[in-house]
Order: C-alpha cells, then structure tokens, then sequence
C-alpha cells in the first residue's frame, strides 16, 4: 500500500433549507392561518479517526467533500428534512489544520475522535413563526443559511510506543521482522525501507508494544536530506527511542560510535525535546563476529556511557532480553508520563 501522510482538501458543509411562506386551506375555513415550516439543517462535514485506515492515501485522490443542503420548509408547518452529516476516515494519530490560518483544529490521537470542521447552515423559518396578534398573514420567511467552506491539511503522526531509528542497514525491518508479525521489505541495499512500518510486538502475560520501524537516517536529515523530515516526526509521539547500531559495519560505514552520534545530532537539531525523549542503545549483528563481539560491545559502551543491549536480529540472539527490557522501560515512562499514553495499546 502506498504511503500518505500529508493531504490538502477543501471541505464545504449544507446550505440549510429554505422557510416556507404557506397559510392553510381546510373546508369551512375561510381564511386560515400561516403554517410555513422550517427549512432543514445542512449537513455538517466531521473528520473521523477510524483505526482501520493506516494512510490517508485515499483523500489524495479525492479533495473536494461536500455535505448536501438541507431541505426547504412546507406547509402544515411541516419542517424540512435535515441533510445528513460527512465523515471523514483519517488514521488514529491525524492532526487537521486550518490550511489558511495554521490552526490546528484537533489532534486525532485516540480512535473514534473526531472534529466538525464545516458546520451545516442553520434552516430558515417558515412564516409560520412570524405570526402575531397584530400581522396574523405575514409573508415574511427566512433563506437556509450557507455551509462553511474551508481548507484543511492533514497530518498524520504514527501512534507507536517505540520509535527505531539507525543509518540505513542497521537492521531495523529485520529487528522488526523478528520480534513482530510485521513484514517490512528487507535487503542488502540503503533505503530499503522507504515508509514507516508499525508492529506489534507481543509478550506473556497479555503485555502488548507497538513498534514503529523508521527509514534510515543520515546526515542532514533534519534539514530535509535523503528521507529528511518527512519521517522524523513519526517518533515525535513515541515514549521510548530504540537506537539500533551496526556493531560490525562493512568497509565505507561508519563505526557505531560514529553512526550514534550521527543520529543524535540529527535528532537534537531535528527537535530538542524529541532528543530528550528516553533512549535505549541497540548493538545488532552480533552473530557477524562472535568471538570479537564482548570486546567491541565493552568499547562502545564505554564510549557511549549509557546502557547498550547487544542482539542479533537475524539469529535471534538476545530478544528476549531486548523485548522484556522494552517493557520495563516502557512501564516507567508510563508512570512518569501517564498524559502520554497511546490509544493504539489494545
């Protein structure tokens, strides 16, 4: 599937339906009252997170929503049918903007949020309401107000609770391949993934992680370079960052403790505060180099000064111990930031 996630459209509700001037007509009456209805509202224009869309691939084709009008009052003050509402089915995880303003109207972070974003014009009233003790026959009626018109863009942050980043071939759709059911394009060349890939990771005890799987940075990516920005902002709302580090890089890489200071710098320029988002270190490929694997995990540990899990995601050496260790993190960032907590955990 095509990945969207970014969409401009134009979004215009229901002009309300018209009031009615009619007077009543009955046998042996001769001369009856007014009994114009009320037109009907306009439909109304709302944008939904629906946690069955991934993208919003499908408004790339299809910019332009409009509700219907209202129906137009009658006699026997009878009301106009009301037109019905517009929904709009972006992921969970969507923010609309006013595309004129800037505004953001709504983050759509939890299923079944939604916001109204053309509001239906209000009906007219029929002259049956205009009568008076002193103008008992008015001819007097409303017109239906007009529908809201306006521009909205779109834009969708993936919902996860772990965010993996690294260069290209770190081994990040690997990893993620491994400890999920997701199934990401895997090869041996850069930029083999070139859209966000979400998993689920599950653990004993009916304990439940999302991992989203990011394209490979590199440097300059913050400033719109290779993938640039238009990732980066999928692990803005993620509580924990996986770094993923290639402990035996092939010849022309660069050396893990050069590749991690090349994503943090990327990061930090990108967006302090993501950068302080918690962090675990990664060590992958472990399976490359057995017997040379302690000494090089002891010497970037020690460079990086901050805790460093070793695996590898092709023989699935240390998992186990990475998953659980996931978790734990991640139950401390809930307790410490509950506000944070992400709909997409089922």
């Amino acid at each position: 599937m095509l990945f969207v996630d970014e969409a401009i459209i134009n979004v215009k509700s229901g002009k309300g339906g018209d009031g009615c001037v009619s007077f009543r007509r009955e046998k042996y009456i001769n001369k009856g009252g007014p009994d114009g209805g009320d037109g009907g509202i306009g439909g109304s224009i709302y944008v939904v997170a629906d946690p069955h869309f991934s993208t919003l691939v499908d408004l790339s084709g299809h910019h332009h929503w409009n509700a219907k009008p209202g129906q137009p009052g009658g006699g026997g003050n009878c009301s106009g049918a009301a037109a019905d509402d517009v929904e709009i089915h972006v992921p969970v995880g969507t923010l609309v903007y006013d595309r004129n303003n800037g505004a953001l109207l709504r983050d759509l972070s939890t299923e079944d949020a939604r916001v109204c974003v053309a509001r239906g014009g209000r009906g007219g009233r029929g002259n049956g309401r205009f009568a008076t003790p002193t103008h008992q026959t008015p001819r007097t009626f409303e017109k239906g107000e007009e529908g809201e018109e306006r521009w909205l863009r779109l834009e969708l942050k993936l919902i996860a609770d772990v965010g993996l980043v690294g260069l290209p071939n770190a081994g990040k759709s690997t990893l993620l391949s491994r400890i999920s059911r997701a199934r990401p394009k895997i090869a041996d060349y850069p930029f083999t993934t070139l859209v966000p890939n979400l998993g689920i990771v599950a653990l004993t005890g009916y304990r439940r992680f999302v991992v989203a799987d990011l394209p490979g940075l590199i440097e300059g990516a913050h400033e719109g370079v290779g993938l640039g920005q238009t990732f980066l902002r999928h692990i803005e709302r993620t509580r924990l960052i996986l770094h993923l580090i290639d402990l035996f890089p092939p010849d022309g890489r660069p050396d893990p403790v050069t590749a991690y200071r090349m994503i943090r710098t990327e990061l930090e320029a990108y967006s302090p505060k993501l950068a302080s988002k918690r962090e675990l270190v990664v060590a992958n490929k472990l399976d490359l180099a057995l017997e040379d694997a302690p000494a090089e995990l002891a010497n970037l540990q020690a460079a990086l000064g901050v805790e460093v899990l070793a695996i590898s995601g092709v023989s699935g050496q240390g998992l186990e111990t990475l998953t659980n260790r996931i978790w734990q993190l991640l139950e401390e960032e809930r307790v410490a930031t509950p506000e944070m907590d992400v709909s997409s955990r089922r």
